[in-house]
């Protein structure tokens, strides 16, 4: 089922006596021969792995491993000479990598599932029909004889308001998602419907909360995190295979780049795709990036036929529901890079890690604006906003424009005020967070039997404590936004192709550097984010060449959905099919999707998530069935 993600080798493994079974489908990337062949067996025989991902420090690793008889050059056969010399927690804190494995211990009969740090690669595990199943992808555990999926209402109504599923639930219900930087131990004498409790061996939250240091002075803090960035890069472009990198011209890839570049004796392999739409095109910045450091740049200008033709394909590469239409770009760029690659390095984790987001400024100083008026005051000041449409904001702003400043010009100023009214009465900042990043707030209003369900990344932010709220968003950011939408946006993509992505941002040394800054050394007064990672790429790259406004990764969604998307929209959002399938209240949808349609409000997101899970459900309709039926 999952064959893609390893197309080059597999095998199973089998343990009769203790009901075990080992699978194991393999991308080929360190040691091409026969010695990185898996399942594999420890040198002694008492661990079998399976093992998805990259330990970049696995040569270190084995000098530390002194006297020991290697078969090959796998990172593999590494990591089980770890255990088998240090136990599972010391190697894994000793390690520097991604990866989500499964490790099989002969002598105490137990099983050990873990996963990387941050998250970067996925592990489902759970119980179906009185068996324990894990897995990379919910589809590998569909495929089995006795699965029973159940969709868990309440994580579809966590979808609603994320349009991702969050950490640590799955679409189904008794399937989670491993925890990054933890573990799992279950021993074969377990009672079915045990849950094995995460063991943690790193946290982001307790890096987060290490004090700030003081003592770094501009300079000093750049040249440091140059070298943390030249160390991660370099580890993360061993490969045996062809290597190059996603480029989209702005701050984060292009500082990936230029490290590579400065490290390769030849030209860099360089990745980009165009659109015919400027509003959405990034192209033309990653040329001119790619011209100044001298790479050997590929791109393709995709048309929206190209885009159009990838969604029929979501359901299958995203097996649970995930909505965030930049899953459709990113394909169109992973595809294009495996035809000459099979590995690639990005820029993802600079926004959390660096306060790139305009939320940490402008949401921040919203909530200094507005935390000391009594909330019936706020409450009055959003329905006053609210009063007129967008579209008669969009009026009025247009009559204003010609006498301000071209710095007060506002374009969509009417979706702009309604999202502020939507904020203006929260009643904390935590509050104010979480309706920044939601699209449905009240999901129970929506999904038929839901109910708010309390998530992992809200858990992770409260420990930091009483820092700046800036800081608490970054940290919610980097434990849910990124470990549940963008990691595994560019996972499924990539590995839908066979390619392998990395990511030097998220090496965890460079996380922990990232949090013993002050936040001016991220996010300056004058609310410039990812200041400092600025300064790292200046010294590769003219100021000029990267300087412009942040554009997300998109689609022309809202005007595709008015227009070629149409037609395929109504099907799924029709009345009587939502009242059939019994997960969606129709009244809100059909709603929304009228003012969509007419142009008086942009709900794309809004209704692409109800669209991505109509296309889920029914491309799942054999595995998936409701856990309660609701009339």
């Amino acid at each position: 089922m999952i064959r893609y993600r390893g197309p080059d080798d597999s095998d199973v493994w089998c343990d009769a006596d203790s009901g075990l079974a080992l699978g194991h489908v393999r991308l080929s990337i360190l040691d091409l021969s026969s010695a990185g062949h898996q399942p594999m067996e420890s040198a002694s025989g008492r661990y079998v792995i399976v093992f998805n991902g990259e330990i970049y420090n696995h040569l270190e690793l084995r000098g530390q491993l002194t006297d020991l008889p290697w078969r090959g050059h796998s990172d593999t056969e590494t990591l089980l000479a770890a255990f088998e010399t240090w136990g599972v927690e010391k190697t894994l804190q000793a390690t520097v990598g991604m990866f989500a494995f499964a490790l099989w211990d002969r002598v105490e009969r137990r099983l050990v599932l873990a996963r990387d740090r941050i998250g970067e690669k996925p592990l489902y595990y759970g119980w179906s029909n009185g068996t324990f199943l894990f897995a990379s992808e919910l589809k590998a555990l569909e495929a089995y004889p006795g699965w029973r999926g159940e969709i868990d209402r309440d994580a579809l109504g966590l979808f609603m308001r994320y349009a991702y599923v969050p950490l640590p639930y799955s679409i189904y219900r008794g399937i989670r998602k491993l925890l990054p930087g933890t573990y799992v131990t279950i021993a074969s004498t377990c009672a079915a419907g045990y849950w094995p409790e995460p063991i943690p061996y790193w946290s982001a939250a307790a890096t987060a909360r290490q004090p700030r240091r003081s003592d770094w002075t501009d300079s000093m803090a750049a040249d440091e995190l140059n070298r943390l960035l030249t160390v991660a890069v370099r580890g993360q472009m061993v490969a045996d295979v062809s290597l190059g990198a996603l480029l989209s011209g702005g701050i984060d890839s292009s500082t990936v780049v230029a490290i590579m570049q400065a490290q390769s004796s030849r030209p860099v392999k360089t990745f980009s795709i165009g659109f015919h739409d400027d509003e959405y095109n990034e192209a033309h910045q990653a040329k001119a990036v790619a011209a100044h450091l001298g790479t050997e740049h590929i791109e393709l200008y995709v048309s929206p036929a190209d885009a159009l033709a990838v969604i029929p394909l979501l359901s299958s590469m995203y097996d649970e529901p995930f909505g965030d239409s930049s899953a459709i770009p990113t394909h169109l760029v992973t595809s294009l890079a495996r035809q000459q690659v099979t590995v690639a390095l990005s820029g993802d984790g600079g926004d959390e890690l660096f306060g790139g987001y305009n939320r940490y400024s402008w949401g921040s100083l919203i909530w200094r604006r507005i935390g000391r008026v009594p909330a019936p005051m706020r409450a009055m000041a959003a329905s006053a906003l609210s009063l007129l449409s967008p579209e008669q904001w969009d009026r009025i702003g247009g009559i204003l424009s010609p006498g301000l400043p071209a710095s007060l010009h506002l374009s969509t100023l009417g979706e702009k005020v309604h999202k502020l009214a939507a904020v203006l009465d929260s009643d904390s900042q935590t509050e104010l967070y979480r309706r920044l990043v939601s699209i449905q707030r009240e999901t129970a209003s929506l999904v038929i039997g839901a109910q708010d369900k309390p998530i992992w990344s809200d858990a992770q932010a409260q420990q930091l404590g009483d820092r700046d709220f800036s800081e608490e968003m970054m940290l919610h950011d980097l434990v849910g936004y990124l470990t549940d939408d963008i990691l595994p946006k560019v996972d499924r993509a990539a590995m839908a192709v066979s390619l392998e992505t990395r990511m030097p941002l998220l090496d965890h040394r460079v996380v922990e550097f990232s949090w013993s800054l002050p936040l001016l050394m991220k996010i300056r007064s004058e609310g410039q984010g990812k200041w400092l990672l600025r300064q790292v790429l200046y010294r590769y790259v003219p100021q000029y060449l990267v300087e412009r406004p942040k554009m997300g990764f998109g689609i022309p969604l809202d005007s595709w959905l008015r227009g070629s998307l149409r037609d395929w929209a109504e099907a799924l959002l029709e009345e009587s099919r939502l009242k059939r399938e019994g997960y969606f209240d129709p009244g809100p949808i059909r709603a929304k999707w009228r003012e969509h349609l007419s142009g008086r409000r942009n709900w794309q997101y809004w209704i692409w998530n109800v669209l991505v899970f109509q296309l889920w459900l029914g491309a799942h309709a054999r595995s998936a069935s409701p856990a309660v039926s609701y009339h």
